[in-house]
Parts: structure tokens; C-alpha cells; sequence
């Protein structure tokens, strides 16, 4: 069970950051000069008057100056305004929450939290998938369960942590030599 908590641990993070992507003012973009990523488009300007209506009004606070931000910046805020038009108002409701949540946040806690998604989102797909499912056992736990596995884990050593994260990973496959 350790091994699990270690795994949501990971996974807790991807929830913990995911409501960063809630079509909210965010962090400043990054430098102009920045290069995109190897193997992405760079992103075009994108007029105002190209969002629908319902972009527009989820985005008004940016219409002053949507046409000065950066492409990257306007292709973020316009897929999280279209993701946020997709979610349901229960889902809506718990974005919210949770971007409180980060807003209170202490800067140091955001870093650290953005920096373990990025290593989530390193992970090779199947390990993710494995992770997610990890942290989904771990959630659908009696609370009381849940608790006792928290209070496991923050009694360990860090390298007891990482022999227990070390100990979830399946065994690599075995080395076959070409015939």
C-alpha cells in the first residue's frame, strides 16, 4: 500500500496543478524568444474577433490586450476558454475551488508542484496510465485508510520513499541477445 501512496503522490500532483489550466489569468507567459518545444508548431497571433462569442465572454478580462499577448499565450488561453466551456457547472465549480486553492498557495509550493507534473508528464505513457490508476485505487479508499497510508509515508525516510516508488515500477524486460 505504501507503494500506492507513493505512486498518488505523483498523480496527486497532476490534480493538485491541473486546475492551473482553468481559463484564469495565469502566470506571466514566457519570454518571446523562448523556442517552442522540438516537434510543435509555432502558434500564430489570433484576432480577437476569431474567438466565438462564448470564448470571448469567458475571456473578457484579456480583450484589452489579447491582441498585444503572445501566440503561445493566446493558444493557451483559448484552449483552456474552450475547455472551460465544455465542462459541466459541477466541474466548473470544482476548477474553481482547486485554482483557489493554488492562488493561496505559496510560491515555493507552486514550483515544486509544477515541477513534479513536469515530471509526470515525462513519464512514458504506460507508466502514467499506471500512476492515474494507482491514484484512483487510492482515492476510492475509506477515508480512515487513505489517512493511515499519509501518516505511513510521512514516518518514512526519503530513501525508504524511493525504494517504495522504486519497488512499484514493473521489472524492466529482459535483456535478449540477437541470435
Amino acid at each position: 500500500m505504501i507503494r500506492n501512496l507513493a505512486l498518488c503522490a505523483s498523480l496527486a500532483l497532476s490534480v493538485a496543478t491541473s486546475f492551473a489550466q482553468v481559463p484564469v489569468p495565469a502566470p506571466p507567459a514566457p519570454p518571446a524568444a523562448a523556442a517552442p518545444p522540438t516537434g510543435t508548431v509555432p502558434a500564430t497571433p489570433k484576432p480577437w474577433e476569431s474567438l466565438s462569442p462564448e470564448q470571448q465572454q469567458v475571456l473578457h478580462g484579456y480583450q484589452g490586450q489579447w491582441n498585444s499577448l503572445p501566440a503561445e499565450r493566446q493558444q493557451t488561453l483559448a484552449k483552456g476558454s474552450q475547455r472551460w466551456i465544455s465542462m459541466t457547472p459541477q466541474q466548473r465549480a470544482g476548477a474553481q475551488q482547486r485554482f483557489s486553492q493554488w492562488r493561496a498557495m505559496p510560491p515555493e509550493q507552486r514550483q515544486v508542484l509544477r515541477q513534479r507534473w513536469q515530471e509526470f508528464k515525462s513519464l512514458p505513457p504506460e507508466r502514467q496510465r499506471e500512476v492515474r490508476e494507482s491514484f484512483n485505487r487510492f482515492r476510492q479508499m475509506p477515508p480512515e485508510r487513505r489517512q493511515q497510508l499519509r501518516q505511513q509515508w510521512r514516518q518514512m525516510t526519503p530513501e525508504q520513499r524511493h525504494r517504495a516508488a522504486q519497488g512499484m515500477r514493473p521489472p524492466p524486460p529482459p535483456h535478449r541477445v540477437p541470435r
